[in-house]
């Protein structure tokens, strides 16, 4: 029996999914897990790379475009001046029997439920509203009134009913939070409850 997710994680800008990818990623990625093997998928993002950003694949808007034309991505959607992708690439995975995750935006979670479905597992990274500020004023992307725009920008959602969702709080360290985490991907149905 194929056993593997999409582990789609979200959360707000700040809220250090990023670092905490990157942190599983490094424990888990090509080890054996218990359930299935995890494989971390790369976001295409019409963003230039920044050393301390996340590790996605930086394309043009004329780029990103024609790779939207030739079904190139399984899930795609636009977002604060940027557009995202994730490749097909993460269907021959599932196929192969590996569980794959994501970086994804809980304003176009329902593409990925209508197009997963019971395969599906969210994951959501939360942070208190100050540490959240000082993380999104230190990164350095935005300034004046941007990052006071991004600081302000929240998206309602409501988890859908039947999809397993485990939820992390990362006010601590990158560890406590990491290990939370780790523990999510490789326990096996990928959530710590259900809705």
């Amino acid at each position: 029996m194929n056993r593997a997710r999409l582990f789609y994680v979200m959360g707000a800008s700040g809220a250090g999914k990023d670092s905490l990818l990157a942190y599983a990623r490094e424990r888990i990625g090509g080890q054996p897990a218990a359930a299935a093997p995890v494989m971390f998928a790369h976001r295409y993002i019409t963003r230039p790379p920044t050393a301390d950003g996340e590790n996605h694949v930086a394309l043009s808007s004329a780029e990103f475009t024609q790779r939207h034309a030739l079904g190139c991505f399984a899930l795609d959607w636009e977002s604060h001046g940027c557009r995202y992708g994730i490749g097909v690439e993460i269907d021959t995975w599932l196929a192969a029997g590996a569980s794959v995750v994501m970086n994804g935006s809980r304003a176009f979670l329902e593409r990925a439920v209508q197009r997963y479905g019971e395969r599906l597992s969210l994951v959501e990274v939360q942070v208190d509203a100050q540490v959240r500020a000082q993380r999104l004023a230190s990164r350095g992307r935005e300034s004046g009134e941007a990052l006071d725009q991004r600081v302000a920008h929240r998206v309602q959602w409501t988890p859908p009913d039947g999809i397993p969702l485990a939820v992390i709080a990362n006010n601590g360290t990158l560890a406590e939070a990491g290990d939370a985490l780790v523990a999510v991907l490789t326990q096996g149905d990928g959530a710590e409850g259900r809705r």
